[in-house]
């Protein structure tokens, strides 16, 4: 059956920035094809939301709440990973995000926070985990990259070059690690997460998005979830450097937010 090469029993996969949006969409779809997850966000309520879902499928979640800009924390999932569940077998790297700013408004310092949040944190998951996929002889890592990351509007500029960024170490990394270890990337576009319910809140900005996507639609984190699955399971094991664009066939900023000319 085609669909069997969607399971992922016995497995065990680390997700973060999973109390909410993409990575608990992840998250719980992840225990849904039979795997077991460690989980982390910042907020221990929206993990312990997602624990319950999880373990309505009959699997185990594990809960670390924390600071995910600290790379010790972020080094530490790995490691919790292997104690609680003896193994580990797939990184979903979907903590990021940086508020759009006017070009004069994008510091250096908030520069590197982008990068650090959105890359970084990746980097230093990564070099944790693979040790551990390698004691079983193979792994997949999951970066959450964006459309933005392809794609040039106003606003971005951090953003999207930390996202780029991204992409292309995913790229880069899948060289690093073949055959072993698969790596890719989603492209996502616009989610209808937390991160964007203030646009989403506001009929005209939704429209605006909805109207430069050509699908006419956002899209549900489900629908992310879902190629997260793809890549992690054993249907997606001929792909590695790769970054799959699910973007409701997105060209341009779904969002623009007219900042005037210098």
């Amino acid at each position: 059956m085609i669909l069997d090469l969607f399971r992922l029993d016995g497995k065990v996969a680390v997700i973060t920035g999973a109390g909410r949006g993409i990575g608990a969409a992840s998250a719980v779809a992840l225990a849904e094809c039979g795997a077991d997850v460690v989980i982390a966000s910042r907020t221990q309520s929206d993990l312990d939301t997602v624990a319950g879902l999880v373990a309505a499928t009959g699997r185990r979640a594990l809960t670390i709440a924390g600071d995910l800009t600290d790379l010790d924390v972020v080094r530490s999932l790995a490691t919790v990973a292997k104690d609680e569940f003896g193994r580990l077998d797939v990184v979903v790297n979907n903590v990021g995000g940086t508020i759009p700013l006017p070009f004069f408004d994008t510091s250096p310092e908030y520069f590197e926070e982008a990068f650090h949040f959105n890359v970084t944190t990746a980097h230093a998951l990564n070099l944790a985990a693979v040790p551990l996929m390698l004691e079983q002889g193979s792994g997949s890592i999951i970066n959450i990259s964006s459309a933005m990351g392809r794609l040039a509007g106003r606003g971005y500029l951090a953003y999207g070059t930390a996202k780029a960024a991204l992409s292309h170490y995913t790229r880069l990394l899948s060289k690093d690690l073949a055959p072993k270890i698969m790596v890719n990337a989603i492209a996502a576009g616009s989610t209808a997460t937390s991160a964007v319910e203030i646009v989403t809140s506001t009929p005209e900005l939704k429209s605006m998005m909805e109207g430069l996507t050509p699908l006419h639609r956002i899209a549900d984190a489900e629908e992310i979830a879902a190629g997260v699955i793809y890549l992690a399971s054993p249907a997606g094991a001929y792909l590695t450097g790769k970054v799959l664009e699910i973007d409701g066939g997105t060209d341009i900023p779904s969002l623009d937010f007219s900042l005037p000319d210098l």
